[in-house]
């Protein structure tokens, strides 16, 4: 299949191996790079008591050793070549990619295959990278941004995967052995769960071939564990941390998930909130009033839910006030249609940042896995930036109406708080 539309052509091939594995690329001619990546359906959301966090501990695992590369091996590969090598663990994937010069692809794909079917796990490589991530831990719980974070995922999501953390517990990972990791591994990393997408100079049926030759002898692992559907709640957080010296703040409400067909009035609701310098809350928090250095709002959207949060930190005496405000702003964008000159900078900057994130190889890999993962087909960048344009100033507001209720808005505030009471009156919008 190749989806392409003009004047922005996408030369994008889509096919699946016989074992199931998905292969997506995307044709670029006219660069020198090509950007691989290996995707995994995993991620903390299907992770079950003590396996919390063994997503990203395999993630780190793999690049301790395989049966054709040691340690040392994998870190000089794709560098001796002038390439880039990384990965990463989210709620819902892994990810191993890799950008090299076109001509260094056999290469790396070669790297990225030995990673994901050959890793050795050995004992004395677990205990120690058990030692590594439990200062992973220590060093996100020195930073304050992080600790709210998890804080408000923990209780907006509770009781499910979504609201763990990515990278585990002290307490499981310290409990982490070769079974555990072997029984997860041999579990999701099964051809039905994996996805490879390419960008770059390149041509489909060499990719096919190559990913062939790697993968077409992996079996069928079994079927990974299935995602549930979590409860979005509203809890009001207080939690006191007397080092610190501002109070961060977290106030979201429920979105809609990644694929939903209102997802672009929703982006554009983002953008208008607290998506730049330009928006309502930071002209208004910190232009205007002065509270905060840093505020901003953020969409976290999964396949099947989603959370608008806003994020602020300020002093200890101003720190209802900022609540306020943004409850005054979540009123506002209910009860008013936003301005034309608004809406049209909201959907200038959409546009924007959506071409200039398209320039790169890397970039158009990780939007194929995105399109191929939640949507399950491609869209033109023409679609994309008409779907932009046909944002309604009514349709924003109807998602307002929707989502930024009194009883659907949660509060997480960290730091020196001394005597501050927030109670469900003081969200009223």
């Amino acid at each position: 299949m190749v989806v392409s539309a003009s004047p922005h052509v996408r030369q994008i091939e889509r096919a699946i191996l016989p074992n199931g594995i998905r292969i997506v690329t995307e044709s670029m001619p006219y660069v020198r790079s090509v950007s691989l990546g290996i995707w995994i359906g995993s991620g903390s959301r299907i992770e079950h008591g003590a396996e919390n966090g063994l997503s990203h501990f395999i993630e780190h695992m793999v690049f301790k050793g395989t049966k054709n590369r040691s340690a040392e091996d994998i870190a000089r590969s794709v560098d001796s070549v002038g390439g880039g090598l990384d990965a990463f663990t989210s709620k819902e994937l892994v990810s191993f990619n890799t950008k090299v010069m076109d001509e260094h692809l056999p290469f790396a794909l070669d790297v990225l295959a030995d990673l994901v079917l050959n890793p050795m796990f050995r004992p004395e490589d677990i205990e120690k990278e058990k030692s590594v991530i439990l200062e992973e831990i220590k060093m996100e719980a020195d930073q304050p941004e992080f600790v709210l974070h998890e804080a408000f995922t923990s209780s907006f999501w509770k009781g499910h995967g979504l609201g763990k953390p990515i990278l585990g517990t002290r307490e499981t990972v310290k409990k982490y052995d070769r079974d555990m990791l072997l029984g997860f591994y041999n579990r999701v990393y099964s051809p039905s769960n994996i996805l490879i997408t390419a960008a770059g100079n390149l041509k489909h049926h060499e990719v096919v071939q190559m990913i062939g030759e790697k993968f077409g002898d992996m079996g069928d692992r079994g079927t990974p564990p299935v995602a549930t559907t979590p409860k979005a709640y509203a809890p009001l957080i207080l939690k006191k941390k007397e080092s610190l010296e501002q109070v961060h703040i977290a106030v979201g409400v429920p979105a809609y998930p990644l694929a939903h067909e209102l997802r672009f009035p929703l982006y554009i609701l983002n953008t208008v909130l607290g998506g730049g310098m330009s928006s309502r809350l930071f002209q208004d928090i910190r232009e205007r009033k002065g509270l905060a250095y840093a505020v901003y709002s953020e969409l976290n959207l999964f396949s099947d839910t989603g959370c608008l949060t806003i994020y602020a930190g300020t002093g200890i005496e101003t720190a209802k006030q900022v609540v306020t405000s943004v409850v005054d702003e979540f009123r506002q964008l209910k009860n008013e249609l936003i301005g034309e000159d608004e809406i049209r900078r909201a959907k200038d900057h959409m546009k924007g940042s959506l071409m200039l994130s398209l320039e790169s190889t890397s970039s158009r890999m990780s939007n194929l896995a995105r399109q191929e993962l939640y949507f399950d087909r491609f869209m033109s960048l023409d679609e994309l930036l008409d779907n932009i344009e046909s944002v309604e100033r009514e349709a924003v507001q109807a998602i307002a109406q929707e989502f930024f209720a009194t009883g659907n808005i949660a509060l997480a505030m960290l730091g020196r708080l001394g005597d501050i009471e927030v109670s469900r009156e003081d969200l009223v919008c």
